[in-house]
């Protein structure tokens, strides 16, 4: 007992006299693997900002538009391809109108700011496209030669639960899920990412110790 090191843990009291815990091993764990934070993770642009709520007015805007569509579309009986159609078509009957009456009322137009992808953009895009599409290419090769049971275990289960919820909702509601949990999900573990953390290092760490008893009793045999 006199070797050990008094500096490896504290068994001081505290102000309440009782004893401090040592700490965790998975405070210091991060969502992912993660090494930057929330926002430059989602890219560390317009788009993050609207993701991360920096423009409140902007993300609400999307949600209230992502709803009033998916009620439009799921009450409504129409499908998703004639209610774009019939939206566009009323914004360009209505722009030709305004743009009409504006030359005969001899008033100015006003100006449009042109849409214009850049080559820098497309060629960033597709680099990153490429990346991770040769990444599940290369995912997939293991899985499928029996040298990654952990990956073939996550994309079984991943399936599987697709497939169950794809027969109990349809796929524009499962769009619409999609979009609210992308635009309040990152938001929300931003807000609370210590201690999402440090449940998801507890989470881990049981995962990883019962992953390790069924690799040496299971799959290396």
């Amino acid at each position: 007992m006199e070797n050990l090191n008094s500096d490896d843990f504290s068994l001081e009291p505290n102000g309440e006299g009782r004893i401090n815990d040592p700490p965790s091993t998975s405070s210091s764990y991060k969502l992912f693997g993660r090494q930057a934070t929330v926002h430059q993770m989602m890219g560390g642009g317009k788009a993050a900002d609207v993701i991360m709520w920096r423009w409140r007015h902007v993300s609400s805007g999307i949600i209230i538009v992502a709803t009033v569509a998916w009620v439009l579309i799921e009450r409504s009986g129409l499908s998703f391809l004639s209610l774009c159609s019939d939206i566009l078509l009323s914004l360009i009957v209505l722009l030709f109108l305004q743009a009409n009456y504006a030359v005969f009322r001899k008033r100015q137009l006003q100006t449009l700011p042109e849409l214009v992808l850049s080559e820098e953009m497309v060629n960033n895009a597709a680099a990153s496209f490429r990346v991770k599409v040769n990444y599940m290419l290369l995912m997939a090769h293991d899985i499928t030669l029996g040298k990654d049971f952990r990956h073939f275990f996550l994309v079984v289960i991943a399936l599987w639960l697709l497939s169950i919820i794809g027969s109990l909702i349809s796929f524009f509601t499962l769009l619409y899920i999609g979009i609210v949990i992308s635009i309040t999900v990152p938001a929300l573990y931003n807000k609370f990412e210590d201690c999402v953390d440090r449940y998801a290092g507890l989470i881990r760490q049981k995962f990883s110790k019962h992953y390790k008893i069924v690799d040496e009793r299971v799959i290396s045999r």
